[in-house]
């Protein structure tokens, strides 16, 4: 027995060496491969954090080497000091007119100037840059999150390379706008909507905070509400988190969580201050169209720049990338996908399609969409005057999806040899020519006029401004004081105690003065300073807040307005109220030699007939008169008459629209 036994039990003794020597090979190549693979994570991962360092850290010096407060960015000041001093979110006391175009913009200031007590310029100087640096790194957080993360490929910094580079971008990085606030809300809004899109299971806290955040799009910026409202209706129509709530009770709350804030704001503004929307909106008439003058101001940024070539790279690349992404799903799958699109009834189809709205593929749509969209709006508006500066936000949704982009290491095969993946060579080249790009736009200067403006009327605000005033970096309010005319106005309102009108004069030294008449015996009038000048950043910052200081285009000032916009004048400049019409509003004398020698007495004559028209008259009240429960309530029920209503400049023809008697004209004679 002992031999048929010793057989087998050597034979056993003989396999296991054997088998164990044969499984060596294969642990190695697995510890060679896990190996590998953590070798390659930590690179990716130091790859990815090192381009978000990096990428920033470029954002932030070039940003502070151009660092400057515009004139606009001072006249947001202006409203902050006035709500600081108790006088409510207004330009002039006893005046309640919008002049910021971004509401959550002032208040952001206001709170951190209040909070810090610092002085107002450094305050928000350092919010802009703060909010500027961190879009980018939300931008690039999300980005990666579409991407897959750092598991899989290199992450390497794209279309952030291609914001950042371009010199308008770092210019209003700064400047006191709220250009930093609106691409903070979208980067923030693109990360939440990627981890939204991603997350195995919806957390509802996290949901209804990006309701919110999103449903704040009207008071960020008007215009914003395009992407907003998009976000909200594919938030709306989505899969609902699984709650307590029945799905309409849900839908229900996200209505009400995402009104919260613009609702509220826009019953109160309606009231307060008797417009549906910010008095810039009336001033620069938003809802006119101006194409042509659009496909300019868009082809004033892309063209200078070559900003179409890094544009044509990444969409390429991200197009190759998409398809890759499609071969290495298995086939199998996408069958199977393909014929359950194909079959079942509409509410299937509206099944998944709601489904749908809850993945990345549908959050990249929102954001290119909401791009384009707002592309074509700034192309109707005619564009801006500033150089490049409403395009930003817009390239900065388009760029949002490829803000990194993939690059992924050929792999081996079963011989382990790596062979020529095409998709790596054309995402790498994709890389390399926009970051070769980047170099090239960064040091480019696209408008050389200098103070000069160009007869499309778009000028390089950053660079004017500081050869106007002599500062490399004009940031302080008194570095304005430099500018032309702004010394002499300081110095003719201390020459004038009994109060008086000043309007520019061609002189950079002087202004013409019209002075208030003299107040009547027994009668105890306070003397006002009213300064009629078109930059009100620098003039209403160098001046004590109880002087009242207006514009001719009607930024601040509503008679101004609601004036009928210029066939053919500067586009953001296309309204022009004559003096004559603020020596009347004013009160200030209006007989020569007290006036300018070039008003005209007959014209101020009229003009004092035509402001008399009624409904002008309940146009100016609805700012003006005391804010009483009924004229909140009075301003919210017509605030959309008055921002329809419109005269003419001209006093003779607003006379004649408003059917009033001129009293320079004979009266008629009568019947024989």
């Amino acid at each position: 027995m002992s031999l048929s036994i010793s057989p087998d039990v050597v034979e056993g003794e003989e396999r296991e060496p054997g088998a164990q020597t044969a499984q060596l090979p294969v642990d190695r190549a697995r510890r060679r491969a896990d190996d590998s693979a953590r070798r390659f994570s930590r690179l990716s991962r130091a790859t990815f954090i090192g381009g978000i360092v990096l990428t920033a850290t470029l954002f932030g010096a070039g940003a502070w080497q151009r660092r400057w407060i515009a004139d606009d960015g001072l006249i947001v000041l202006r409203t902050v000091r006035n709500l600081l001093a108790g006088n409510g979110p207004v330009f002039n006391q006893g005046e309640r007119v919008e002049t910021n175009t971004s509401a959550a913009w002032t208040y952001v200031v206001w709170f951190f100037s209040w909070l810090t007590q610092a002085r107002l310029e450094y305050v928000v100087l350092g919010i802009a840059l703060t909010m500027s640096v961190l879009a980018i790194v939300f931008a690039m957080l999300g980005s990666a999150r579409l991407w897959g993360g750092t598991s899989s490929a290199l992450l390497v910094p794209a279309g952030a390379i291609v914001y950042i580079a371009l010199p308008p971008a770092r210019d209003y990085a700064t400047s006191g706008l709220e250009n930093c606030l609106v691409i903070f809300w979208l980067a923030v809004m693109w990360w939440w909507l990627m981890r939204w899109s991603q997350a195995e299971k919806v957390r509802v806290a996290s949901f209804f905070g990006l309701v919110f955040w999103a449903g704040l799009a009207p008071v960020i910026r008007p215009e914003m509400s395009v992407v907003g409202g998009l976000t909200l209706l594919m938030l709306f129509c989505a899969p609902v988190p699984a709650t307590r709530l029945r799905p309409w009770q849900f839908r229900t709350l996200v209505v009400v969580v995402a009104g919260l804030v613009p609702v509220g704001y826009q019953i109160w503004r309606m009231g307060y201050y008797g417009l549906p929307y910010p008095n810039t909106a009336v001033a620069k008439d938003a809802a006119g169209a101006k194409w042509s003058h659009g496909f300019t101001y868009l082809w004033d940024l892309v063209g200078p720049y070559w900003l179409w070539l890094p544009l044509a790279l990444l969409a390429a690349a991200a197009i190759v990338l998409v398809r890759q992404g499609r071969r290495d799903a298995s086939a199998d799958h996408a069958e199977t996908e393909e014929s359950e699109t194909s079959k079942g009834n509409w509410r299937d189809r509206i099944h998944r399609f709601s489904v749908w709205l809850r993945s990345p593929a549908a959050v990249v749509t929102l954001m290119v969409a909401g791009g384009v969209l707002l592309v074509i709006y700034e192309l109707r508006v005619g564009g801006d005057f500033m150089h490049g500066r409403m395009l930003l936000p817009q390239l900065f949704l388009l760029m949002l999806p490829v803000s990194v982009v993939p690059i992924r290491l050929p792999r081996a095969d079963e011989s382990g040899q790596r062979r020529l993946n095409w998709a790596f060579v054309f995402v790498l080249a994709a890389f390399v020519g926009t970051a070769g790009w980047a170099l090239f736009a960064a040091n480019t200067t696209a408008i050389k006029t200098g103070t000069t403006i160009r007869a499309n009327g778009i000028v390089d605000e950053r660079i004017y401004y500081v050869l106007r005033t002599g500062h490399d970096h004009p940031i302080l309010a008194s570095d304005y004081l430099d500018y032309p005319w702004m010394r002499a106005m300081v110095r003719d309102i201390g020459n004038s105690p009994d109060g008086a009108l000043l309007i520019v004069s061609p002189s950079f030294m002087n202004w013409y003065i019209v002075p208030q008449p003299l107040p009547q015996p027994g009668m105890d009038e306070k003397p006002e300073h009213t300064v009629f000048f078109l930059n009100l950043g620098m003039t209403s910052m160098n001046v004590p807040l109880d002087v009242r200081v207006i514009d001719q285009m009607g930024l601040a000032y509503p008679l101004a307005a609601h004036t009928d916009r210029l066939t053919d004048g500067r586009i953001g400049h296309d309204k022009d109220l004559y003096p004559d019409w603020v020596v009347v509003d004013t009160g200030m004398v209006d007989k020569h030699p007290w006036m300018p020698s070039f008003l005209d007495e007959k014209w101020v004559t009229q003009a004092r007939t035509a402001l008399s028209c009624p409904e002008t008259q309940a146009l100016l009240a609805s700012s003006r008169a005391p804010l009483t429960f009924d004229r909140w309530r009075h301003n919210l029920m017509q605030s959309l008459d008055f921002a329809k209503y419109r005269i003419d400049r001209v006093p003779k023809y607003e006379i004649q629209r408003c059917q009033l008697v001129d009293p320079t004209q004979p009266p008629p004679a009568p019947p024989k």
